[in-house]
């Protein structure tokens, strides 16, 4: 019987290696990719950054092919400078979110084709289901490194053809592979950063990479909640829903940022209890199954990566466009971010929080 061919996303990290060592001991003839999506300051000008370097290595150990994709333009249209647009637009983005479902996995699929693999792979920690012939995401088995958040707007094409090797493993189970393959140092390597492209605080990002940021939004008023001037900010872009660090404004109780209007540079601030909703509207949604979710059924909706999930009802669906109530009022729901809809351990929807 013919070997089946996968093509792996390859970072050169931790859990990519490891993606890798365990499909090849699985039995299938494997090919790794790396993908130079960003170049951060000190690797400018670099013919191999290092994360190539050890992508490369690795797959001459293990005696595969490896290949190296440039789509740095792509990247910086289609991520970055929508990392930049939504913060002038006074959202908050989640970059990841954008690249998996506009880049990462669009690039794999036209990569596997080209080479003739059956499948993709990469090292992220989540499972694939299949029902009655539809392909759903679950989330992984390590509760603290699940990154099923990230993933909601995987099309079917893609989740028939995706494999991911650590979805029933935790990060240590990922770092035994390693060590016990020979991989010592492969091993030990650090955490990834959370955004791959900013390396400092994203302020320092936005005004490194976007240089007229400061002149063209400049500071303007902190308001309350009936419109009352308390004070002066350092220009919206550089503030976050919830946001209670760093305001540097004394009111003689904490506040919050309640409300970010990027026409007027304003920005509302008060006490956390304001923070409370019990709606939201996803745009961009995507569904692996509409007819599944009924008005009447709770379910559970995260807000944010490294947020609880949070009981919910869907009350309607109008095309790209959902809209849910919670069971009970939750805070700092924030406009660019996810909310990604689950029932148990599955992905059920997703969408981009709308203001």
């Amino acid at each position: 019987m013919e070997k089946k061919r996968v093509l792996v996303a390859m970072s050169g990290g931790t859990d990519s290696s490891a993606a890798c060592m365990l499909l090849q001991e699985q039995g299938y003839e494997i090919e790794g990719i790396t993908m130079r999506m960003w170049e951060k300051p000190s690797e400018r000008g670099m013919e191999e950054p290092p994360y190539i370097r050890e992508a490369r290595l690795l797959a001459e150990r293990l005696q595969f092919p490896h290949h190296v994709l440039n789509i740095q333009e792509d990247f910086r249209r289609c991520v970055v400078n929508d990392f930049i647009g939504e913060y002038m637009h006074g959202r908050t983005p989640n970059p990841c979110v954008q690249c998996n479902i506009h880049i990462k996995m669009k690039y794999l699929i036209e990569e596997a084709d080209r080479l003739g693999c059956d499948y993709v792979a990469t090292g992220h920690y989540a499972r694939i289901t299949e029902e009655e012939g539809v392909y759903y995401v679950e989330k992984g088995a390590d509760v603290k490194k699940d990154q099923s958040y990230f993933l909601w707007g995987i099309g079917q094409e893609v989740l028939s053809r995706m494999i991911f090797p650590l979805g029933g493993m935790t990060k240590e189970d990922a770092r035994n592979v390693a060590r016990r393959m020979g991989f010592v140092h492969i091993a030990e390597k650090s955490e990834s950063q959370d955004i791959c492209f900013v390396d400092t605080d994203y302020r320092d990002f936005l005004r490194r990479e976007h240089a007229t940021i400061d002149e063209e939004v400049g500071s303007g008023n902190f308001v309350d909640i009936h419109g009352k001037v308390l004070g002066r900010h350092k220009g919206f872009p550089y503030y976050t829903i919830g946001q209670r660090k760093g305001l540097e404004i004394a009111l003689g109780e904490p506040m919050y940022v309640l409300h970010i209007d990027a026409e007027r540079n304003e920005i509302m601030i008060g006490r956390k209890e304001y923070l409370q909703t019990k709606e939201m509207r996803l745009r961009n949604c995507n569904f692996p199954s509409v007819g599944t979710i009924s008005n009447n059924e709770i379910i559970h909706v995260k807000i944010r990566y490294k947020s609880q999930s949070v009981p919910a009802y869907v009350e309607r669906i109008e095309g790209s466009t959902a809209y849910l109530r919670f069971v009970s009022p939750i805070e700092a729901i924030t406009p660019g971010q996810s909310g990604v809809l689950y029932r148990n351990e599955r992905v059920i929807g997703g969408g981009i929080i709308c203001e």
